[in-house]
């Protein structure tokens, strides 16, 4: 059988407890895991730079 290849990528980030308290708040208020909040900081933030490639989920989630 075939091994999937995993999409996501695992990696360690430095931020300042302030930072994280912020995040941890704000991911809170969304009912996101602290996780999740991160990911989709990051993803939006490359959307609107026009760094990310458009896919059927970002082009249906259009705002």
């Amino acid at each position: 059988m075939a091994k999937k290849e995993n999409t996501t990528k695992s990696f360690v980030l430095r931020v300042d407890a302030a930072t994280m308290e912020a995040i941890e708040k704000w991911a809170a208020d969304e009912f996101r895991s602290t996780n999740g909040q991160l990911q989709w900081i990051i993803n939006e933030a490359l959307r609107k730079s026009g760094r990310l490639k458009k896919t059927k989920k970002t082009d249906t989630k259009e705002e």
